[in-house]
């Protein structure tokens, strides 16, 4: 692999955030050690979002507005699949030493289609 090449790959970090399943994190809702990031704009989130997802903005979140135990599993989603907002923030938890970071990719779209509950407002 080329240096320019592995510098992308470090800055983008392709395939470094795990991802996690809809039925997953239906699963596991309402566990203590689970939270769940909604990372569209709050109009969005305020339609319709995961039962107990906050809702951040991926580039200016702080660890502050992160659980203090950074052992807890974090799960980032957006739209749906074609959306990196969560991605970008998933690393940024990473990056301020989270451990349990995953993406759950199909979005709320995904969420939705799956016929999962919502919460709105």
């Amino acid at each position: 692999m080329s240096e320019l090449s592995s510098i992308i790959r470090a800055a983008f970090g392709r395939g470094q955030v795990p991802e996690i399943s809809v039925d997953e994190v239906a699963g596991r809702l309402g566990q203590g050690d689970l939270y769940v990031f909604d990372v569209n704009p709050r109009e969005r989130w305020a339609r319709g979002h995961v039962p107990g997802a906050l809702n951040l903005d991926p580039a200016d979140f702080t660890i502050a507005d992160l659980p203090e135990d950074r052992t807890a599993t974090l799960v980032f989603y957006c739209s749906d699949p074609r959306c990196g907002a969560s991605r970008f923030a998933a690393r940024r938890a990473q990056q301020m030493g989270y451990a349990s970071v995953f993406v759950m990719r199909a979005g709320i779209r995904g969420w939705q289609e799956a016929s999962k509950p919502v919460e709105r407002g």
